[in-house]
């Protein structure tokens, strides 16, 4: 049984840890609200942005575009979210499992992953899928100028037919205890017939394109893949503030449960002290009679 001095010890040592833990709960709580501020902007937008696509892709028949061509799937690029930090429970390692899943079905030849923060980049650098880019993301304070070089390398890929396909591994927020490991279809941006499974067109309305549908789509269609990337990133971002809040919570929770019972025990150290050094003086009086 521990001296009640080590207990001493361990109990402030336990103190110690459930400040740290209590302070990065409050800090992880400040980012979480202006994560979740950006997530509510961002959301209408990338929606509104996938149903004005869909309306345009339906009015259009024989304009080409590299992001609307649909190949065989034989080589795939995967982005990739994770944190930077850890201390923020099973985010990071849920979003890597999900991620394992799609991978383990394909040729590591055939596949090329662009890796959004340390905590990806340090695991599938053991692994033999090789890897295209390396990015970090500043957690603090997202923006849309962050997305541009991983856009920029997908579409590189894309366009130059080194891939078929584009997929964004991340954690989808929910609610700060909730957060969803998502795979998100980026690339090619298949018709709304072919994302619905349907023949028939999803809008029946005519629309008249000025200028011509080749310009618009020129410049819309790079925009809505950028928001789509960036709508993930704020979602990643804001799960991974919400994780580690909650997480940060159970931990101070634990940390005063645990001081507790080491309260306690300090208690009935004392006490079994106190008990054997009266014994021992009842003992010694009675020797002396």
């Amino acid at each position: 049984m521990p001296t009640p001095r080590e207990i001493r010890t361990r109990i402030r040592t336990v103190k110690n840890i459930q400040k740290i833990t209590q302070a990065m709960k409050l800090v992880a709580a400040a980012r979480l609200n202006k994560a979740q501020q950006r997530v509510l902007a961002a959301r209408p937008y990338a929606e509104m942005m996938q149903q004005v696509m869909q309306r345009l892709s339906s009015a259009v028949e024989d304009v080409e575009h590299p992001l609307l061509e649909v190949r065989e799937e034989r080589n795939s690029a995967v982005v990739i979210i994770t944190s930077d930090r850890g201390l923020c429970g099973s985010y990071n390692t849920n979003v890597i499992r999900k991620a394992m899943e799609m991978l383990r079905e394909r040729d590591p030849a055939s596949v090329r992953l662009v890796l959004i923060g340390r905590k990806a980049i340090s695991f599938f650098r053991r692994q033999p899928y090789p890897i295209e880019a390396r990015l970090s993301i500043n957690a603090n304070d997202v923006s849309f100028a962050d997305v541009e070089p991983v856009v920029g390398a997908v579409r590189h890929l894309f366009e130059q037919r080194e891939v078929d396909s584009v997929y964004v591994v991340y954690s989808r927020f929910v609610n700060p205890m909730n957060q969803v490991p998502t795979i998100l279809p980026l690339l090619p941006l298949k018709p709304p017939e072919a994302a619905s499974g349907s023949g028939e067109q999803a809008f029946a309305e005519d629309i008249i394109f000025e200028p011509s549908a080749e310009q618009l789509l020129a410049r819309l269609l790079p925009r809505y893949v950028d928001t789509q990337v960036y709508r993930t990133l704020v979602e990643a971002v804001a799960s991974e503030h919400g994780a580690r809040m909650s997480n940060m919570s159970a931990a101070t929770q634990n940390a005063g449960d645990m001081i507790d019972r080491l309260t306690l025990t300090l208690n009935r150290a004392r006490q079994a002290a106190i008990t054997k050094e009266i014994a021992e003086i009842v003992g010694g009086a009675e020797a002396l009679k």
